[in-house]
């Protein structure tokens, strides 16, 4: 990795990060166990659950495509989301991973830089005083990184505070293909690939038992499934 280009703060925080791919009676399982021991997350509308739309970014080399398939252990990626077509809360985010460990950084855009940054109107950005601009802008210009792939799917999310837990259950995943209009919605999107349920479970140095306990399900395995990487497959 070209080192004068990978910013990390003096203070980010790791955390453990495990994924399975789950069936829809897995699923119901989950949910009603979560539901006993678990909060849904505070920021969930009343119905339980939101949906996720990310713009992924990748590079004229699919380096971070590969990088995921290769399993390569020091790795990051870069993408824009935004909350049920909101776009009145736009993050810009970079997920990393480290020695097994995972760590997510953010910045608010507005959507009119969300718009010049899908255009390719990057110059603005190495005046900013959010880092992570500052730091896409570096990797669009220099290494070539660009809006590659929209995800959506829709996000049932639970917290437990000892630990620092957060398990989400997440389907209906689906892709815009090769399309990067972020806030088309009317975006014509297909479902990507059959593996339609993922429990995600993040914590920080331990994993209550009480929540391994519900998330250990028979046959299910930590899977280095990625939402990125089975979206890729259609463009």
């Amino acid at each position: 990795m070209n080192k004068e280009l990978f910013f990390e703060p003096a203070d980010m925080k790791f955390r453990h990060e495990f994924k399975y791919i789950i069936t829809f009676s897995d699923y119901l399982i989950l949910r009603q166990r979560l539901s006993a021991v678990a909060e849904l997350d505070p920021n969930v509308p009343p119905y339980g659950n939101y949906s996720i739309r990310s713009l992924y970014f990748d590079n004229v080399y699919d380096s971070a495509l590969k990088e995921k398939l290769d399993g390569i252990n020091n790795r990051e990626k870069f993408r824009i989301r935004l909350y049920n077509g909101d776009d009145r809360f736009i993050r810009l985010e970079k997920k990393s991973k480290l020695s097994g460990l995972c760590s997510k950084i953010s910045a608010q855009l507005t959507r009119e830089e969300t718009e010049r940054i899908i255009a390719g109107d990057i110059e603005w950005m190495k005046e900013q005083e959010r880092g992570l601009l500052v730091e896409l802008y570096s990797k669009m210009k220099f290494k070539l990184l660009r809006p590659r792939v929209i995800v959506d799917y829709i996000r049932e999310p639970y917290v437990y505070n000892p630990g620092n837990v957060r398990v989400t259950l997440d389907y209906n995943i689906r892709t815009g293909l090769t399309s990067t209009a972020l806030f088309d919605t009317q975006l014509p999107t297909v479902a990507a690939g059959s593996q339609s349920y993922l429990l995600e479970v993040k914590y920080d140095e331990f994993l209550p038992g009480i929540i391994r306990d519900i998330v250990q399900l028979e046959s299910r395995r930590n899977t280095a499934f990625s939402k990125y990487g089975i979206c890729r497959i259609y463009g």
